[in-house]
């Protein structure tokens, strides 16, 4: 990962086109539009694999194939456990010919549509399923030049869900990302005090559909909520400084110039 400075450590999440799609040269064209900029700015281009359950592109090929400048610092490819073990190899290979060194690794969110590894395929002997523990151990035992990272959700089961963050940092996740927060939380301070030293980078939601966020909480919000995205960041800078911010589904449009001024009031 990256090393944090003075400057905000913005993640960028970047979604690539659906493999479906009607509008596929101007979807191409738009993500490297947005790829472009977060390099940029210096932020990090997080890229998300197969998101929601829907067929995309993947990260490298759209780099590859449009040509993109590529920082490979700044760039952060998600990795998930619905793929085939040639396809995992196919996206690892890639991503290493790019020089890519990061990979949030995730079980990620399945489909019909989609393969999903066997435990045979990442030698895992001693499981019925393959989840990202799995997938970070055996990435990390064939393709030790990557940073491997992993999810934490402080909306599950307490005790489940540190369990779950020791057996990934124990496969060799090396940092963390939480699922997004709107206010101090208080299984994410937990988090912060059990363990200093590990990178946490807090997921900031940057939209105002809130039952999509309903969904990954956990718990309703409702649609009259009073909520701002962008004072909702500035408070996350102040609770949790020191810390890089995942800015899930950013309006490029309305609020990447904000961004960008706040990360540079930082450098002053």
């Amino acid at each position: 990962m990256k090393k944090q400075n003075t400057k905000t450590d913005f993640h960028i999440e970047l979604i690539p086109p659906k493999q479906d799609s009607q509008k596929l040269e101007e979807d191409l064209t738009l993500f490297a539009s947005k790829f472009d900029k977060v390099m940029e700015s210096g932020f990090t281009a997080s890229i998300t694999d197969n998101a929601m359950g829907l067929t995309a592109f993947q990260g490298h090929e759209c780099i590859e194939e449009l040509g993109l400048h590529t920082r490979p610092d700044q760039v952060l490819i998600h990795l998930n456990t619905f793929h085939t073990k040639r396809e995992l190899h196919r996206i690892l290979d890639g991503c290493e010919a790019l020089g890519i060194k990061s990979l949030l690794v995730i079980s990620g969110d399945g489909s019909p549509r989609l393969p999903k590894l066997k435990p045979a395929d990442v030698e895992a002997d001693n499981t019925a399923a393959v989840t990202s523990v799995e997938l970070i151990r055996y990435i990390r035992k064939h393709y030790p030049s990557f940073t491997t990272g992993a999810a934490f959700n402080p909306y599950e089961p307490e005790e489940h869900e540190f369990e779950k963050l020791k057996r990934k940092l124990d496969a060799g996740a090396s940092f963390v990302i939480t699922q997004p927060i709107i206010e101090k939380n208080v299984v994410t301070e937990k988090l912060l005090n059990e363990y200093p030293k590990l990178p946490v980078i807090i997921e900031a939601w940057m939209s105002k559909k809130l039952y999509l966020l309903s969904d990954v909480v956990g718990y309703p919000i409702p649609e009259d909520a009073v909520f701002e995205p962008l004072d909702t960041l500035e408070k996350l800078k102040e609770l949790y400084p020191g810390h890089g911010l995942y800015l899930s589904l950013l309006g490029f449009k309305t609020q990447y110039e904000i961004i960008e001024q706040m990360a540079k009031g930082d450098e002053k």
